[in-house]
């Protein structure tokens, strides 16, 4: 108990060095409702169809970008689609109906196609916001960071964690392997790159995976580690029905978990197993906030943290482009790439940022130094 108390203390002393550090927080509006009085920006309307609440990230997105495209003189409205496209279409239409001169869509799943459409017929120009939309030829430009590359990085992070070239046939690690959802795009990459890290040790023997193994996301398993919605509930459960099940007979070594808001809640499954007094190391994606905290404490293995402030500009400054009649070229740091993100109907010209991972050595040098959080935040875990 004494050394926890000396830990935690570290911690504190640490994060309080950077607290005079100040986050470049998003503004507070209401981002769900806008004044219908107020006189219409020199810009125009652009519409944010955004996915979700769910996940702790997609709120920050719509207000940074809100930020962002309000100084360049546009009036923004945000409309959040909880998870349900059928909801998510009928605002993207709505966008279609007051005139918007953009909508930035990031999807709930592929049926988004139906309302791109429409926008198109509207002579409105649609960007795919980090999920690509397939089934549809409507749209030129995606935003996103680069998806394979947060795959790979969490990959290597457990093979660093779990010393893999090091590994021993004799004692195999165990692991256990989580997806996002099936109908975003993104989850197949994620996973695939993470996959094409670990795969030799899984064929070496070194690696035994618990419960299903897909070799990628093509393999017809890669379905049953999947997580619908994206749902914290959802992976706990699977969690505890691989505790309980497949993965009873093993001490979990590590847990390939996508993102963070699955992460804590595989991690609180494994921490209600009385067998853990060790946790496994336990991978995410996002950089939220608790998951920040955790990672300090030793508690989550790792996150991959995706600037979202830099792709709020970047796709800011697409919407400015299409606006004025000129191509995309954001300033921000990426990667052009016309070949990688097919959506089944065409190529779309992407524009990839770069993920960076973060562990308890880097967490408070990212996240704090950088700006995203203050010492404060992180230090309790919430804003």
């Amino acid at each position: 108990m004494k050394k926890q108390l000396l830990a935690l203390s570290v911690i504190a002393a640490a994060l309080a060095l950077t607290a005079c550090n100040k986050p470049a927080e998003a503004p507070k509006a209401d981002a769900t409702k806008t004044d219908a009085t107020a006189p219409a920006a020199a810009g125009g309307l652009i519409g944010l169809a955004i996915p979700e609440t769910n996940v702790e990230r997609w709120k920050g997105d719509a207000e940074f970008m809100q930020k962002e495209l309000e100084a360049k003189g546009y009036k923004v409205e945000i409309a959040y689609g909880d998870g349900d496209q059928s909801k998510q279409n009928k605002q993207i239409e709505d966008f279609i109906t007051k005139g918007a001169k953009v909508i930035v869509v990031g999807s709930v799943t592929p049926a988004a196609a139906e309302a791109v459409e429409s926008a198109k017929k509207a002579g409105i120009q649609v960007i795919a916001y980090d999920r690509l939309i397939t089934g549809t030829d409507a749209y030129d430009y995606y935003l996103t960071f680069d998806n394979t590359k947060v795959g790979t990085i969490q990959g290597e992070a457990i093979k660093a964690a779990l010393d893999l070239d090091k590994a021993d046939k004799a004692k195999p690690k165990n692991i256990a392997l989580f997806s996002g959802a099936a109908t975003d795009n993104n989850a197949r990459f994620f996973f695939d790159g993470a996959a094409e890290v670990l795969k030799p040790y899984v064929a070496a023997g070194t690696v035994k995976v618990c419960g299903p193994a897909p070799a990628n996301s093509a393999d017809a398993e890669w379905s049953k580690t999947t997580t619908e919605g994206w749902q914290a509930d959802k992976a706990k459960a699977r969690m505890e029905t691989l505790l309980s099940g497949d993965c009873k007979g093993v001490t979990l070594d590590a847990v390939l978990s996508p993102n963070d808001t699955l992460a804590r809640a595989i991690i609180g499954a494994l921490e209600q197993d009385g067998k853990y007094k060790k946790l496994p190391f336990v991978t995410g994606q996002d950089g939220e906030l608790l998951s920040v905290k955790w990672i300090i404490e030793g508690k989550q293995g790792m996150t991959v943290f995706k600037d979202t402030r830099n792709l709020a500009k970047a796709t800011a400054e697409a919407v400015d482009a299409l606006v004025k009649g000129t191509k995309p070229a954001p300033s921000v740091k990426n990667v052009a790439d016309n070949s990688t993100y097919d959506t089944g109907k065409k190529k779309v010209q992407s524009f990839l940022l770069e993920p960076e991972a973060v562990t308890k050595d880097n967490a408070v040098k990212v996240m704090v130094d950088g700006g995203f959080y203050t010492a404060d935040q992180v230090a309790k875990g919430t804003k």
